[in-house]
């Protein structure tokens, strides 16, 4: 990966040369909640500033001189594919591409500004007009078409481009955190709206919304240099360098037909592709409203303060099929019907009605993505997008399976020593990446080459089997200590980039694949592949070590070719060694980051006091450069999603609670919830596929490692204000996120491929791990009551009778509750829940722990009071159990659950 750090100074550049756009100068126009500053030559956007935050800009205003030329995009432009006639080829047309001067009309009542932009087009068929004005009290950016010709004109793409200052492109984190927005659509058709984020995290916030009946059909990426455009018919681009700081503009597609016929003819559309046709002399209007909202949690309310159709999904739009799901729609007109698309895919009961609207049961039936349709009485259609997955615990089963046996490797005369191992797999071929030029994939290191492995064994965190285990130490012993890891030598503990490496002079002739491009810089020699310099390499490994010390502690039988301490040593080791070996990328936040924290737990708890204190000085080192840090959230890349959940973690311990709250903003920056299932809790990511995808291409990655990881921190951070419902939205939605990327087989995916060409999981295994990781870090059943929606279970079914809650766990663990009403965080080391009985009025607990098995004859209980609920005491179960290392020792029994009661203690 490349070494570059976002926080380093830029070389100063050459001033920037305006364009001839900027001749006229600009106009500023005030409205109630933005000042709108306009260039006045073309009437495009200069800048949008909230009035709340008057030295903020949603816009690259910044940036204006630079992007003042032909082919820079603006808010304001439009984009369009129209015929003449009924059929034949479509012709795009963009005022983006040449900026030719449009001609103002004179103002009229409520508008602020106005033309006539059909000069923009050139031959245009149509007379397009657009003004900006307000409409009831909002500014507004409306667009109205009329056929002036004696033909039907047919509009068959109409894109309305979304610029906002998401260009992160030479500036450094605080530059960027100060002056750059994220924004994410909600592609819900009339109810569609986009939301414009700070990231920092901070308010005002931007929500892009219809006018009129202007439908989100769709969301098209405008590319970049020409290179990138596909298709039979010259695709929208912007000049503006798309990569790693930059994921590019978007249009927000209100007719999509011309698209859907060629680029996106392979893909299953988010809703179906439409188009318009004028006839002789008709108008039609479609536009954007912009509303201001004062914070991101302000998101809903003010949206339904505006009177647009408000969703909320309990536990968000990720439904396994043994799950009740509730869904509650607030809108000021009645519901009609409901479609749901593929037929039968969702069964949906009405319940009745709740402060935060009318409440539905959703149950998922079938697999797959589904789509509900909701129109209301006033014409006005929602669509919420579902994804029905198997039962948690099975698609889990499933994968944990199809690791440990697909994605088995074994071969004894392997050149690179890899067998036996889990390796990175290909869905569309279905078979192992034994050689892939970016060498890592294929060679068991990086999180593309690690991912399958890191999976493999974090599923067995929740779910041990006995014959998984015994590969997988197989693959401990004979590959991953003594090979990717160094035993002995002075690099002892250091973790190698791969052991894959490009190297032919050491091979027979014929060996590397000819159809792969080696001469790259992705196919690392044999002493660039033995280099243990690169820090993100070792949480993985740690990860490995530490599930197996868990299995061999708390379990009997379960893991058998080392001792537990062998592996809490292992453990701590590479630990120590990534902050001595890898110190250069050590300063930064890794992924799986949290497992550090969780070998020190385990440390202390087994009184390991040296240790212990060793690797808290090395993580204190590191928590304190970035309690320096304005945004400590660098990684190998400029800007990252990275970083975040393992700083949160650390500065946390440390009482760094300034710098925690930062973190946590910056993740609510870049992750939201949306009635849409593969962006609700998605952290934003848009280059990996380059690096562990098998379409290398700069997009966005749904549900990619991010959204796993930073779930962590988000739900971490729930767990200490439980009345705070957001963030258990948008962690839950990440948390259920990932296991979307599991197929029906058990095969798991690096990410889903965001762009409207593709909508589909990558066939690369890839780096998925992470994602697992944050999973199976969160697996958890969480019981909650709300004054908007009542009782309600993230993770579980949930019945109240007489008063007492109950609720069946089905998250894909079973080893984790909290009941947010007392603050109270029960884990399992060892056993499952079967069932929890919470009662308000008594405010106590009882739990029912699964029989007994061969490997499991006791559970391990922990309860923690993470929230200090008022006039909550300590609680704790009110018969007497044997205590360990600061848990409980259930005894089990063979003929039913167990049950325990926890009370207040006296």
């Amino acid at each position: 990966m490349p070494s570059v750090s976002g926080a380093q100074e830029q070389p100063a550049k050459p001033a920037p040369v305006p364009g001839p756009m900027l001749n006229q100068g600009t106009i500023e126009i005030d409205t109630p909640q933005l000042v709108l500053r306009l260039v006045k030559s073309s009437q495009t956007v200069a800048a949008l500033i909230p009035k709340k935050e008057p030295g903020f800009d949603f816009t690259p205003g910044d940036l204006l001189l630079q992007r003042s030329h032909d082919g820079y995009y603006h808010l304001g432009d439009l984009d369009l594919r129209m015929r003449t006639g009924t059929s034949g080829e479509w012709k795009s047309y963009s005022t983006a591409v040449r900026r030719t001067p449009i001609t103002p009309l004179p103002a009229r009542q409520g508008v602020l500004a106005s033309a006539d932009i059909s000069p923009a087009f050139g031959d245009v068929p149509l007379q397009i007009t657009r003004s900006w004005l307000l409409a009831d009290g909002h500014l507004t950016l409306r667009f109205t078409f009329k056929n002036a010709t004696n033909l039907p004109v047919q509009i068959g793409a109409l894109g309305i481009p979304m610029v906002f200052n998401n260009v992160l492109n030479e500036r450094s984190l605080e530059q960027a955190h100060a002056v750059c927005s994220f924004y994410d659509p909600y592609i819900g058709e009339d109810a569609g709206y986009l939301q414009v984020t700070r990231l920092n995290g901070h308010g005002p916030a931007l929500l892009v919304v219809p006018d009129g009946r202007t439908p989100f059909e769709a969301y098209n990426p405008i590319l970049g240099p020409r290179r990138e455009s596909t298709g039979p018919a010259p695709i929208f681009t912007d000049p503006t360098p798309r990569g790693m700081t930059f994921e590019g503009f978007y249009d927000w597609m209100v007719l999509s037909q011309a698209f859907a016929e060629n680029e996106w003819a392979k893909a299953q559309p988010w809703n179906p592709s439409t188009m318009v046709t004028l006839s002789p002399g008709e108008s039609k209007s479609y536009g954007v409203r912009f509303l201001v909202s004062e914070s991101i949690r302000a998101i809903e309310p003010t949206l339904a303060a505006a009177g647009r159709p408000v969703a909320v999904g309990i536990p968000g739009y990720v439904l396994p099929q043994d799950m009740e799901g509730k869904l509650f729609l607030k809108y000021r007109h009645a519901m009609r019907s409901m479609r749901v698309e593929p037929e039968s895919a969702l069964e949906i009961r009405r319940l009745g009605k709740k402060a935060g609207g009318d409440e539905y049961l959703v149950q998922g039936k079938k697999w797959g993505r589904a789509r509900l349709l909701i129109t209301y009485e006033n014409g006005v259609q929602q669509a919420i997008h579902y994804f029905v997955t198997k039962p948690a615990a099975e698609t889990v089963a499933d994968m944990g399976r199809f690791l440990t046996h697909q994605q088995w490797f074994v071969d004894a005369k392997d050149p690179f020593h890899r067998s036996p191992s889990v390796m990175s797999y290909d869905r569309e071929l279905n078979q192992i990446v034994t050689q892939d030029s970016r060498v890592w994939i294929s060679g068991l290191g990086d999180e593309a080459g690690s991912g399958s492995w890191l999976a493999a064994i974090m599923k067995e965190l929740g779910q041990p089997d006995k014959e998984e285990l015994d590969r997988y130490q197989r693959f401990v012993d004979g590959v991953l200590w003594g090979g990717l890891q160094y035993s002995n030598g002075p690099y002892k503990y250091g973790v190698r980039k791969s052991l894959m490496y490009y190297e032919p002079s050491e091979l027979p002739p014929g060996y590397y694949r000819s159809d792969l491009n080696w001469k790259s810089w992705t196919s690392w020699n044999k002493p660039h592949s033995e280099l243990v310099e690169r820090s993100f390499n070792y949480p993985h490994v740690v990860a490995a070590y530490w599930v197996l010390y868990r299995l061999a502690r708390n379990h009997t039988g379960l893991v058998t070719n080392h001792a537990w301490d062998w592996y809490l040593q292992q453990a701590y080791e590479t630990s120590i060694a990534m902050t001595k070996f890898a110190e250069g990328y050590a300063e930064f936040g890794q992924m799986e980051g949290d497992v550090f924290l969780q070998v020190l737990q385990d440390l202390k708890r087994e009184n390991l006091t040296k240790e212990a204190n060793s690797l808290e000085a090395a993580m204190m080192k590191r928590a304190d450069r970035w309690n320096g840090q304005a945004y400590p959230f660098g990684s190998e890349m400029p800007w990252d999603s990275t970083g975040q959940e393992e700083v949160y973690a650390w500065t946390k311990y440390f009482g760094y609670r300034d710098k925690t709250a930062v973190t946590l903003d910056a993740i609510l920056g870049y992750m939201p919830t949306v009635p849409h299932w593969a962006y609700n809790g998605s952290a934003r990511r848009f280059w990996d596929f380059l690096y562990a995808g098998k379409y290398p291409r700069l997009e966005r990655q749904l549900h990619h490692y991010g959204s796993g990881i930073n779930a962590i921190p988000v739900l971490s951070e729930y767990r200490d204000h439980p009345d705070d419902l957001y963030l258990l939205r948008v962690g839950y939605g990440g948390t259920m996120g990932a296991i979307t990327n599991i197929d029906r087989d058990g095969f798991a995916s690096a990410a889903f491929h965001g762009f409207p060409d593709m909508l589909n999981f990558d066939p690369y295994s890839g780096d998925y791990g992470p994602n697992f990781f944050g999973h199976a870090i969160n697996a958890a059943t969480y019981v909650v009551k709300t004054d908007a929606y009542g009782w309600l279970s993230f993770g579980g079914n949930l019945k109240v009778t007489d008063g007492v809650v109950t609720v069946k766990p089905l998250d894909s663990f079973r080893s984790r509750i909290y009941v947010a009403v007392l603050g109270l965080w029960l884990t399992l080391d060892a056993g499952q829940f079967e069932e929890v009985e919470v009662n308000p009025r008594t405010k106590t607990v009882r739990v029912a722990l699964s029989t007994a098995t061969e490997f499991t004859p006791s559970a391990i209980l922990r309860i923690e009071q993470p929230s200090a609920v008022r006039k909550m005491g300590k609680i704790g179960p009110i018969s007497e159990f044997r205590q360990e290392r600061g848990a409980f020792v259930v005894p089990l029994t063979k003929d039913g659950p167990t049950w325990v009661t926890l009370a207040t203690q006296p």
